[in-house]
Formats: structure tokens, C-alpha cells, sequence
């Protein structure tokens, strides 16, 4: 049996869709875009998840039956992977070289989009933040690289990232450049001084950020904390005690999620609220430190 056709446990008839990656285990989408397709009524859509890694993405990709599938979801290690493998990518993933939603259209052509950009805007104006002066980011990965994108959009000053290394330096001041961000850097050590920027987001894994939570300021302005497993982190719950205003990780993957379905079903507008009343519900009892799809 073909990867395309080893279920992790959807339902069968109608359009497919899926996220891909690895490790996948660990993913909310299947019940974020489940909980879409019961409220937009879509009984016959289905969507899984699949454990496939760089190696297995071309195989993957070509086995999908023309026709069933509508599109798919993609963490790492593959939003930079894919790329090759599609026809066209939408402006927003080229600026950041990472594609995180795959869309098959009907006359069988593959395209990309980050809706991880958005996702994080939306996020930021759902809590009243459309406009900063100056903010800090605090990592270097991937999401770092989509969080200097949306900054792009509505940080009207500096950047500064606190960073591990000077190789990581060199990195986000090369994105920088090229999203025409004005980003300075800083070393890591110093990651305390991020927090009198009036937004702070922090791409770091689980446990990173954990030292710094008796750092946060009196006034404290917003933090976007993109991890949602667990849920405070002691950051945000640092900086939720002092009065900040926090965006969270679920905030993040419900929007983008969001954009996704509504880019794979053609309706619009995807069912917010429902979609995020699942994913509360999936994280219910788990314990373990989680980002992306």
C-alpha cells in the first residue's frame, strides 16, 4: 500500500486533504480541519495524517490519485522541501521560502502558499495589535523568519533578535535584508532586554524561554509565545500575571488553519470559533511542548 493510501484515521468518500510531516503525531490540524468540514457541512470530506519525511515527500506527492484530493498541510521538515515539487508558490511563501499549505486545483496543478504569515497577523489583530514601533524576537528557526515577514507589514522600527550563535545572527539579518526589515541582533544572553519591546514573539522550542519568566517587566507590553503545548508556558503566564496581553500558540495555528481550509474547500469564511473550541479540546490532557501543524 502506498503512503497516500496508509490512513491514520479519517473518512472515507468525497475530497481528501491531510498534513504531512515529521514527527506528525503530535498534530491538532486533522481535529481543526474535521471540526471545519462538520460545521461547514462537508460530511463527506475527510482529513488525516501522514508521518513522511524529505525522502518520502516526491513518492508521497505522486501517489495522491488525481482528482481525490484537495490539498495538504505541511510541517517541518518539508515547507522548504516541497517547493521543487510544485508548479507555482503565492508571493508570501517565496519571500520566506517555506510553504506550509499545498492546493490542488482542477486541472491537476500544485499549488503553495504560508499561510503562517496571515496566520500570525491575524492572530496579533484578533488581540488589537495592528501597528508597533519596535519589536523583539526572540530564536532564529523557521517561524523566526515568518515572524520578521509579518513584521514587515506593521513594525514601522526596529527588529531586534536575540539569538545563540553569530551564524544565527548573520541568518536574520540576511532575512532582514531581504524583507526589508530593519533587523539588529543581539546575543542571547541578553534576551531579558527583548521584553521592553512593546511586542516580543518567541519561536523557540519548549523549555527555551523558561529562565526568563521572572524577567518580565512591570509593564508588559504583548508577547506572542507560538508554542501551544503546554499551555501557559511560564513565560506567558509570567507575563499574563503582570497584565501583558499574550497570543498563544492556538491563536497561530487556529488562523492559519483557517486560510488553509478555506483555500482547499473554496468556502469562506471558515468556522472560526469551532475550529478553536476543537483544538482546546485536543490539547486537553497533554503535557508535552508542541509548535507548527
Amino acid at each position: 500500500m502506498t503512503a497516500a493510501g496508509q490512513s491514520t484515521g479519517g473518512r472515507g468518500g468525497g475530497r481528501r486533504a491531510a498534513v504531512l510531516g515529521s514527527p506528525i503525531s503530535h498534530s491538532l490540524s486533522p481535529a481543526l480541519h474535521r471540526a471545519a468540514y462538520e460545521a461547514l457541512g462537508l460530511t463527506d470530506w475527510a482529513y488525516d495524517r501522514f508521518e513522511v519525511d524529505e525522502a518520502a515527500l516526491p513518492g508521497f506527492l505522486g501517489d495522491l490519485p488525481p482528482g481525490d484530493w484537495a490539498g495538504l498541510s505541511l510541517t517541518m521538515p518539508l515547507k522548504r522541501a516541497v517547493i521543487p515539487l510544485l508548479d507555482e508558490i503565492s508571493e508570501t511563501a517565496a519571500s520566506v521560502e517555506a510553504v506550509n499549505t499545498v492546493v490542488f486545483t482542477a486541472d491537476g496543478r500544485r499549488t503553495g502558499d504560508n499561510t503562517d504569515i496571515p496566520g500570525i497577523l491575524a492572530a496579533l489583530r484578533e488581540r488589537g495589535v495592528d501597528k508597533v514601533e519596535r519589536a523583539a524576537v526572540l530564536g532564529a528557526g523557521a517561524t523566526a523568519s515568518s515572524a520578521l515577514a509579518a513584521l514587515s507589514r506593521i513594525c514601522t522600527g526596529e527588529v531586534t533578535a536575540y539569538v545563540r550563535s553569530e551564524a544565527r545572527a548573520g541568518e536574520m539579518r540576511q532575512w532582514g535584508e531581504r524583507l526589508a526589515v530593519d533587523v539588529r541582533t543581539a546575543d542571547w544572553s541578553a534576551a531579558a532586554h527583548a521584553f521592553t519591546a512593546p511586542l516580543v514573539i518567541a519561536t523557540t522550542p519548549a523549555g527555551a524561554t523558561d529562565a526568563l519568566a521572572e524577567a518580565v517587566p512591570d509593564r508588559a507590553g504583548t508577547l506572542f509565545d507560538v508554542l501551544y503545548e503546554p499551555w501557559p508556558t511560564p513565560l506567558a503566564a509570567a507575563w499574563a500575571a503582570q497584565g501583558g496581553a499574550v497570543v498563544g500558540g492556538l491563536d497561530l495555528l487556529v488562523h492559519q488553519a483557517v486560510l488553509q481550509v478555506e483555500q482547499m474547500t473554496g468556502r469562506a469564511p471558515a468556522p472560526l470559533a469551532a475550529m478553536r473550541e476543537a483544538g482546546e479540546r485536543a490539547l486537553a490532557g497533554r503535557g508535552s511542548g508542541s509548535t507548527g501543524a
